[in-house]
């Protein structure tokens, strides 16, 4: 299991990399590696501000369905329409091509209360 050094994490097993303002917002390959073959992303939050915290889509392997928590607040920006006719991207490299949405932050500060890679390591370990 891979975890990218330079990415923030959620308890719920998402991943932020911020980029000024902005943030781009993955899951990690610990939690690809749970769902298993991801065969359907949706994300019908595009243009919305939502809440940390709250769902902005829905991910589906063959064996569940599974929602994705916003891990800042912010407008969703812009869904990757690469995992919209590729989800297995995701299986393949959850770190890069397979990011989901890409997010204009309102709170930076929320930022604080996610975990470094060390800390999310100990937390899938646990």
């Amino acid at each position: 299991m891979k975890i990218a050094d330079n990415l923030l994490y959620t308890e719920s097993h998402e991943w932020v990399k911020v980029d000024g303002d902005e943030a781009y917002i993955g899951i990690s390959d610990f939690a690809q590696h749970e769902l298993g073959d991801i065969v359907f992303v949706e994300v019908d939050t595009v243009g919305e501000t939502m809440g940390k915290g709250e769902t902005f889509g829905t991910i589906e392997a063959v064996k569940t369905v599974s929602d994705m928590y916003l891990p800042v607040s912010g407008e969703i920006l812009e869904f990757n329409t690469l995992i919209e006719s590729n989800p297995e991207t995701i299986n393949k490299d959850p770190y890069g091509e397979g990011w989901i949405v890409k997010v204009k932050m309102t709170n930076k500060a929320e930022l604080d209360s996610l975990m470094k890679a060390d800390v999310y390591k100990s937390h899938v370990n646990a």
